[in-house]
């Protein structure tokens, strides 16, 4: 019989050889810790305890054709403020403090601070180019702003202020949108990249390479020191097409039309646009749309109440470029297209001729439309409809081009590059729109009885208004071809991309993006009519004693609920054409007397000739 110390004698073996086990077990981990995975447990260690954050570079500057800056950078000193302060008890009384100093609210460092849209660690930009006194007292005073930084970094300046603000675009924090665009695969959160414009289209080039910045951090991913740092790599200047001169007066002549508009009556008139081409090339050697912006203000993150103000409906839209994402009917404009496709299908000629009575009857009396001249103009020939922008001329061709029930007049106008996009290299084109029965039906395609294209539809066309919509840029690219020769050349606004010593590694070359082959003989008729528009048709007081012969055309489009929108659009020198110029003025009444001083305006420095206000009573269509 076994005692009670035996019993616990065998109990306490067990109980020693299970210790003995779990203890060799402990040291075969710490060994296989220590010795096998020790590197890398190390590496994970080190991985903890050391972060990296990126460094963005300068982007690169943009320059006009003439080699003036319109984009650079500038230094200018940042105040930041690390996610790692809302750890600290102290962060409120932090917070309350560099808000009221920055002049920043309180509720936009915290949206900053918490945003997951950027590096965990990267210090958030709360304002740039703070002014030196408060850097002072900031430096002065560090220890009170724990986990706070005074930084140097380089901002966007415009050194001509908001010209071209279209054209040049800004740039600021990529959005969620943004990180799914293939183009910008290798962007990641927080990274600075065009957001409209230039600086959107030619992103990659601007954009530069990242530095780094390797830190030191606690165990509350605090910084403690900075271990090594890479320095960024400035992106690539590139050379507009963009002259500063002319895209000055452009801005200048948009801005006088809404004011002659405005002094005519037509107070609502508060948005428009101009475009200047290079009728060789296709070069935009100016681009404005009003209303405009100033991109200084997404400097360091713009303010919501700045952009509520861009977006909302009352300010007409700023940001939206109006000479390419803007599309109306060309009304008159558009003549000298229907003219162009008669002469080259045959449904018209140079010597046809034709009678206005002022009120046209020849889709029926129930259908009666008037010409805008409700006299009527008698006896009219092709060439004088339209020097006299006659529309009972066109309501005949047009009513001609419906009856051969060929669609001759949309194949016409695709052909020179309407109801598509131009392709020029500036982000939000729209295609406009060239509507046939194809597109009426499916337009109506849920009220059948809508679905039919009648007589109307065409004569409506003929003279630029129904369901035909063309954007300014698209106009001017159309009188450029009249210009030479019938050509159409794809629009573009970059030059050039310059290299480290500053010399071109990549030039863009004129490219022909359509090409109708009119015929010589329908070009001059054309021609001569459209010189004959500015000398002594619905132009002319818009050009009267200007020294240079201009080929161009007056329009004034009517828009159901609204105000007449102005027209004009032309090329010049008339016998050896170098420049097409397109102009609107949305509810800004006649073309003639609105928008053609504008052209004149631009015109006149373009051709280095005198300029005064022109002030006419054209109230031709």
């Amino acid at each position: 019989m076994t005692t009670f110390r035996q019993q616990l004698k065998g109990r306490f073996a067990t109980l020693g050889l299970i210790v003995l086990v779990m203890l060799g077990g402990l040291l075969l981990r710490l060994w296989s810790m220590e010795v096998l995975s020790g590197a890398s447990f190390a590496a994970q260690a080190e991985d903890n305890r050391i972060r990296e954050v990126s460094i963005d570079a300068p982007r690169g500057r943009v320059l006009d054709a003439k080699g003036r800056p319109l984009v650079t950078n500038r230094p200018v000193m940042v105040v930041t403020l690390a996610p790692s302060i809302l750890t600290r008890e102290d962060s409120a009384t932090v917070i309350t403090r560099l808000s009221a100093l920055i002049d920043v609210p309180v509720p936009d460092i915290l949206k900053r601070l918490s945003s997951d849209k950027q590096e965990r660690l990267k210090p958030r930009i709360l304002r740039a180019d703070v002014p030196m006194t408060t850097v002072s007292y900031l430096v002065e005073h560090a220890p009170e702003f724990p986990d706070v930084a005074v930084d140097a970094a380089a901002v966007r300046e415009y050194p001509f202020g908001g010209l071209a603000a279209h054209v040049l675009g800004y740039a600021g924090e990529i959005s969620e949108g943004q990180l799914q665009d293939e183009n910008l695969a290798d962007s990641r959160i927080g990274d600075i990249v065009g957001k409209a414009g230039i600086e959107a289209q030619y992103d990659k080039v601007l954009l530069g390479e990242k530095g780094y910045r390797r830190l030191e951090v606690d165990s509350k991913g605090r910084i403690r020191r900075v271990v090594a740092q890479g320095e960024p790599r400035a992106g690539k200047d590139i050379v507009l097409t963009i002259d500063a001169d002319v895209q000055s007066v452009a801005e200048k002549a948009l801005a006088d039309a809404l004011d002659e508009a405005h002094r005519q009556g037509y107070t609502k008139a508060r948005a428009g646009a101009v475009v200047v081409l290079d009728i060789k090339t296709g070069a935009v050697v100016a681009m404005a749309s009003a209303p405009s912006y100033d991109p200084t203000i997404f400097l360091g993150g713009i303010k919501d109440a700045d952009w509520k103000r861009l977006t909302d409906k009352a300010s007409e839209y700023p940001l939206n470029n109006r000479a390419v994402m803007a599309a109306y009917p060309p009304a008159s404009t558009f003549k000298a297209v229907t003219g162009m496709a008669g002469l080259q299908d045959k449904v018209t000629s140079a010597g046809a001729s034709y009678f206005c009575p002022g009120k046209w009857e020849g889709m029926g009396k129930q259908w009666a439309k008037w010409c805008w001249n409700h006299a009527g103009h008698g006896s009219i020939s092709f060439t004088n409809g339209i020097i006299q922008s006659c529309d009972t001329v066109f309501y005949e061709i047009g009513q001609k081009f419906y009856e051969r029930k060929k669609e001759e007049l949309q194949s016409f106008a695709r052909s020179i590059g309407l109801g598509s996009d131009t392709g020029i290299d500036l982000p939000g084109e729209v295609s406009g729109r060239v509507p046939d029965a194809a597109w009426k039906k499916l337009y109506n395609r849920n009220y059948p009885e809508y679905q039919q294209w009648l007589p109307g539809d065409t004569v409506n066309m003929a003279i630029g208004q129904g369901d035909l919509l063309l954007t300014p840029l698209q106009l001017a690219s159309v009188y450029a071809a009249f210009g030479n020769g019938g050509k159409v050349m794809k629009p573009h606004v970059l030059q050039s991309v310059l290299g480290p010593d500053g010399k071109p590694t990549v030039e863009v070359s004129p490219v022909v993006a359509h090409d109708p082959k009119l015929l010589a003989g329908n070009l001059a008729t054309l021609r001569r009519a459209l010189v004959g528009a500015t000398t002594s048709g619905t132009g002319r007081g818009a050009f009267s004693g200007f020294k240079i012969a201009v080929a161009g055309k007056t329009g004034t489009a009517q828009v159901k609920g609204k105000d007449d929108y102005a027209w004009f659009a032309c090329y010049a020198p008339a016998d050896a054409p170098r420049y097409a110029v397109s102009v609107v003025i949305e509810q800004g009444g006649h073309g003639g007397s609105v928008a053609g001083p504008a052209a004149r305006q631009v015109l006149a420095t373009l051709f280095s000739q005198p300029w005064h206000p022109v002030h006419t009573t054209d109230v031709s269509r």
